[in-house]
């Protein structure tokens, strides 16, 4: 007598009750794989993004040249001072003579961009900085005005 159903045989209660049971054991063992699988292919991508953010911050971390076109009150430039603090990025926005107008509230990276939050005449505002190469971004702020940016080198 087979331990499995056969098709074509007479079925007998022994005969279905062992085809049961060896296909929900192999049903289990697959299922079981699969979600081992998963799991590893999530923890693949969340330490590949961990890394991209990482990556990203070491980009937009330094001292930067931006120029502001189209505003209401004419072109102005501002630098940006990102701080690469652990893993977040905290700076401040400084105007065209160095001195501090506001504290970063917040930067958020993704991809090839840095999206900068501060507040500026008592508005808040934000900047969105696009990599354009080694030391250039290109971005707008609050998405309606262009912005270019250059990274400013310290002479060492």
């Amino acid at each position: 007598m087979p331990s499995i159903y056969v098709p074509g045989e007479p079925i007998s209660n022994l005969k279905v009750c062992k085809y049961l049971k060896n296909n929900t054991n192999i049903k289990s063992i697959k299922m079981k794989k699969l979600k081992s699988i998963l799991t590893g292919l999530v923890l693949l991508l969340i330490a590949v993004g961990v890394k991209a953010q990482t990556a990203n911050a070491d980009y937009f971390a330094g001292k930067w040249s931006v120029l502001l076109k189209g505003l209401p009150n004419g072109d102005t430039k501002m630098f940006f001072v990102l701080e690469k603090k652990d893993t977040t990025m905290t700076g401040v926005v400084q105007d065209s003579t160095g001195t501090e107008v506001a504290k970063i509230d917040k930067v958020e990276l993704k991809e090839n961009t840095a999206t900068v939050y501060f507040s500026a005449q008592g508005y808040d505002v934000n900047l969105a900085m696009t990599k354009k190469d080694d030391d250039h971004v290109t971005g707008n702020l609050m998405g309606m005005f262009d912005a270019e940016g250059e990274r400013v080198k310290v002479a060492k």
